[in-house]
């Protein structure tokens, strides 16, 4: 139980809930007890009435202990009825307590680890994968809430009805009271291990239709390569196999459930022969009634479901704890990052680096080696270099993404840790290198990082800016097209273009492009770059790119090679200095020419 100790707080909150649905428990209860003990009174008095009315045959009286006997058995019928009808009441708010306690717990579990989620950094999410982390938020807490709600509920019900039915049971004959509840352990026992069993094979079939999703999943967003490569055949071949291996696996599952209810059903009608075989016995001898027999055995009735629930709540309570330990560990991670308490308003968006080296923990790669330079307010930055030379690290550490193991980054002449992370990021704009567009309208997608009101034509002039508004406008729907998942509708160009524009409509005082034209032809970036050159007046800007052309214009270029600067200055002073900037532009003149010959 140690790992669910951190759910305590939750039901301290929901105190009153879990107050009342034990209130409600125990009133429930007491009208379930209350009729096997009118029912016993009902028999006696029909077995009493009729010695009676058997004396009276042949009498006048006789009609009128008729009458009576009628009118006592409508009356115990009508008594039973009220106290059904208020067993069920009660029971409803005991559910309206607990389960609804339990939903209000799932909700906010779900949040709190969502907000979490949010606070940890890029290493969190390189060393998880997203279909973990979806199950501690959605199957881990559904687990959970299992146990803050019906094993609680049925925890609850089952000691109070315990207490309750073997008060009675021992006050009315201990000997038959201790013979009735002698199956009710090993029935216990039994649902305990079958339960397990369930569960055990329950996982196993969760597991496998788990890995049949990803293969689809997979199918689906990889269709193109699959067509490609003509591997439907083996794709579906594939496909067969697992849904076997599911269905075989469910059929193990179906076998043991039906086992499960008729040994359920065996010891129920043990301890029902057991009362009855007893009992007589013991009526025989005078001691109890036959009323008392009909009360034991609805007593065995109202505790079969508890006592079967025993082994169910421990295997609830089992699992529950290991999705806790699962959601815990998340939950107790430490987020890297730490926001700052400045909030500015607005930035200069001047920028300075002071040896900075950043290293990649899973690897112990070092992506970028004591690195330092500088960006004047207002001014632009182009930064070059070959794939793996530590570009996207960099833009990551600018971005406060990551922070590096040794150095500082100073914005505005401020340590960029000061500044609280949710001011800083509003007013910056970033391209990422890796373009992603959400399943909706382009029109919110460009509105994507806007916090404050917009127009319509703002969304639009950016769009024209990043030169995608022709090709919108292409679409029947406009701007309101829904894009695809991960805007898979449009091509790389065009998901680029509307990522672009998505930066420049919130006019940051600091903009930044990593690599973000790779997808585009080369008089499409020209026009992209012209129509950039109006927004940037007055705004720091850095392009990170492979590409010569990208960054030519830039006041000034920075050449990384494997995290360090070998170069920098304007584009005409690296070109005549001949070392790895003009390699790199011979290298890709020289293959521009070979694509257009």
């Amino acid at each position: 139980m140690k790992h669910l100790k951190s759910i305590n707080k939750y039901f301290l909150k929901y105190s009153r809930h879990l107050f009342l649905g034990i209130l409600f428990v125990t009133i429930s209860n007491l009208f379930g007890i209350f009729p096997a003990q009118i029912t016993r009174n009902a028999l006696d008095v029909v077995a009493n009435n009729l010695d009676t009315i058997h004396l009276f045959a042949g009498f006048d009286l006789k009609a009128d202990e008729d009458h009576l006997l009628s009118f006592s058995i409508l009356l115990f019928g009508i008594i039973l009825i009220v106290m059904a009808i208020l067993k069920g009441v009660f029971m409803f708010f005991m559910r309206q307590m607990i389960i609804v306690m339990s939903r209000h717990v799932e909700y906010d579990q779900k949040n709190e680890i969502y907000a979490h989620y949010q606070r940890l950094g890029l290493d969190f999410y390189n060393q998880n994968n997203t279909g973990d982390l979806m199950n501690r938020i959605s199957e881990d807490v559904g687990r959970v809430r299992m146990y803050v709600g019906p094993a609680v509920m049925y925890t609850i019900n089952m000691l109070v009805m315990f207490i309750l039915v073997i008060w009675a049971m021992v006050s009315v004959n201990p000997k038959l009271a201790l013979f009735v509840l002698m199956p009710l352990p090993l029935m216990s026992f039994l649902v305990y291990r079958v339960q397990d069993k369930i569960n055990r094979k329950s996982e196993a079939v969760q597991s496998k239709l788990s890995d049949i999703s990803t293969f689809i999943q997979e199918t689906f967003s990889g269709i193109r390569v699959l067509k490609a490569y003509s591997r439907e055949g083996s794709f579906e071949a594939a496909y067969q196999k697992q849904s076997s291996e599911y269905r075989d696996q469910s059929m193990d599952l179906v076998k043991v459930n039906a086992m499960f209810m008729p040994s359920m059903l065996l010891l129920v009608g043990v301890s029902t022969i057991l009362t009855i075989y007893i009992g007589s016995l013991e009526v025989m001898n005078g001691r109890l009634t036959i009323g008392n027999i009909a009360e034991f055995v609805i007593y065995v009735n109202m505790l079969t479901w508890p006592v079967a629930s025993l082994g169910w709540v421990v295997t609830i309570v089992q699992r529950a704890a290991a999705s806790q330990e699962r959601i815990n560990e998340f939950l107790n991670t430490k987020p890297e990052i730490n926001s700052g308490s400045y909030k500015p308003t607005t930035i200069d968006a001047s920028i300075e680096l002071k040896n900075v080296t950043v290293s990649y923990k899973q690897s112990g790669v070092k992506a970028l080696d004591n690195v330092s330079f500088s960006v004047p307010a207002g001014t632009s930055l182009g930064i070059i270099g070959k794939t793996g030379s530590g570009k996207s690290t960099l833009v990551n550490t600018l971005l406060r993404l990551i922070d590096p193991d040794q150095g500082e980054v100073f914005l505005d002449q401020r340590n960029l840790k000061e500044y609280d992370l949710m001011a800083f990021r509003n007013r910056v704009g970033c391209v990422p290198q890796e373009v992603f567009l959400f399943s909706d309208s382009i029109n919110e997608n460009i509105a994507f990082g806007l916090t404050k009101e917009h127009t319509q034509e703002e969304i639009e002039q950016a769009a024209k800016d990043a030169v995608v508004y022709k090709n919108i406008m292409e679409f029947p729907e406009g701007f309101k097209t829904v894009v695809g998942e991960r805007g898979i509708t449009l091509s790389g160009g065009q998901k680029q273009r509307v990522s672009i524009a998505r930066a420049i409509v919130k006019r940051p005082d600091l903009l930044i492009f990593d690599d973000c034209l790779s997808a585009v032809d080369t008089i499409t970036e020209e026009e992209i770059l012209s129509n950039l050159k109006k927004i940037m007046k007055g705004r720091t800007t850095i392009f990170v790119s492979h590409r010569i052309s990208t960054v030519k214009n830039a006041e000034r270029i920075i050449v990384l090679d494997q995290g360090r600067i070998v170069e920098e200055g304007t584009h005409e002073n690296l070109m005549k200095i001949g070392g790895h900037y003009a390699e790199l532009y011979e290298m890709q003149l020289l293959e521009e020419q070979q694509i257009g010959e």
